[in-house]
């Protein structure tokens, strides 16, 4: 599953430049620091300016550069609060959305079946950071997704690139022990699968608190 933008060739211009710049930022191709500059951009896409700067502004919405007048955008990392409050509502998605899927047996059956899809990906991808990624935050997607509450749905839908790009941050920082983070995804799904909404809510704390530790934020 692509949580950019959509890439295929009937995408809008701007929505496929932003997808693949903002994944290249989430990747660490382009490293915190780097200017982006519309003309560049548009020599290297092979279009107009316009649609570049639309793209510009989508990135800056989602909190990966920020926009400077008559230089270009220059790319961030997330500060120390964003990353705080982002990792809060998680928590809070994720808590809520399995409260409601206990109760439900057919729910946490759909869940648990998607969960241990994801959980297979990451698995297989144990020496592949960018596909471990990927997969971790399916895993983490899946939960929230399965919240009664539509609005936390939503939430969670707009807010995916600055979360995918936190989960890339922290699988980054794992490098070479990426069966870390497989374990304590397998140990949510177990607590989700005995229907213990208190050993989730204790595991998945610690587990996001843990996992984005190593990285650096900004001020």
């Amino acid at each position: 599953m692509d949580f950019w933008e959509d890439q295929s060739d009937s995408a809008p211009i701007a929505s496929r430049i932003a997808g693949t710049l903002g994944r290249r930022i989430a990747q660490g191709d382009i490293p915190a620091g780097t200017i982006l500059t519309e003309v560049d951009v548009a020599a290297a896409e092979g279009v107009s300016r316009t649609p570049v700067r639309e793209a510009m502004v989508r990135l800056q919405s989602w909190g990966f550069v920020r926009l400077m007048p008559k230089k270009g955008a220059l790319v961030t990392i997330p500060t120390a609060s964003e990353q705080r409050d982002l990792l809060e509502v998680r928590a809070m998605v994720e808590c809520a959305a399995v409260k409601d899927v206990i109760a439900d047996p057919d729910q946490l059956e759909l869940l648990c079946t998607q969960l241990e899809g994801a959980l297979a990906a990451q698995e297989a991808a144990l020496n592949d950071e960018n596909e471990f990624a990927t997969a971790d935050f399916t895993f983490h997607a899946a939960i929230a997704g399965s919240a009664r509450n539509a609005v936390m749905r939503e939430l969670v839908v707009n807010l995916a690139p600055r979360l995918l790009r936190l989960t890339s941050l922290a699988v980054r920082s794992r490098r070479g022990r990426l069966d870390e983070f497989h374990a304590e995804h397998r140990e949510l799904y177990r607590a989700i699968r005995r229907r213990d909404l208190a050993g989730f809510t204790s595991a998945v704390q610690t587990h996001l608190s843990d996992g984005h530790r190593d990285y650096s934020v900004g001020q």
